[in-house]
């Protein structure tokens, strides 16, 4: 049975995970409109797809612990960005604010010594490390190319493939 502030978090967790969700959905359909990143746009879609099975990971984990899974109401996210590297910038400034939230949670599952919960919650860190290599290195990809267009044509051919090893994107 989860505890109360337990399962307030995980509630939370939910909400972030919904929104991820829509964040990178919003970035698909920016990016699908933007000429010559088909790609680009396949891995935001991608991504949006992930988290949507993130919150729905935490959704049974919690109605299956004894506890009620709330399904949030989700704020408009942004739409627009300045640019493609902004774009990838703010998915980065994402990806750290949601491990801190994991971390959060292992922490109040540590205090109630909740060890089924911290169990479950391996998956997320590790999950998040990826996440966070991930971005880290798209990002520097997209700052090492600059303006330059046939870097740009590099960047959108291979984003599909770049994989996370050993908690390194290559």
């Amino acid at each position: 049975m989860l505890g109360k502030r337990m399962q307030e978090a995980l509630n939370e967790q939910i909400r972030i995970e919904a929104e991820s969700s829509q964040v990178y959905l919003a970035m698909a359909s920016w990016a699908e409109i933007q000429p010559g990143i088909d790609n680009i746009t396949a891995f935001f879609y991608r991504q949006s797809d992930e988290e949507r099975e993130h919150m729905l990971k935490l959704i049974h984990f919690v109605n299956d612990r004894g506890g009620f899974a709330v399904v949030p109401a989700l704020e408009q996210p942004v739409l627009t960005f300045p640019s493609l590297q902004h774009a990838f910038k703010q998915l980065l400034e994402h990806e750290i604010f949601v491990s801190e939230s994991i971390n959060k949670m292992v922490d109040i599952a540590l205090q109630e010594k909740d060890y089924a919960t911290h169990n479950f919650l391996q998956w997320y860190v590790a999950e998040q490390i990826e996440e966070e290599a991930l971005a880290r290195t798209l990002n520097d990809k997209l700052e090492m190319i600059g303006n330059e267009k046939s870097g740009l044509y590099l960047f959108d051919k291979d984003i599909l493939t770049v994989q996370v090893v050993d908690g390194n994107a290559e």
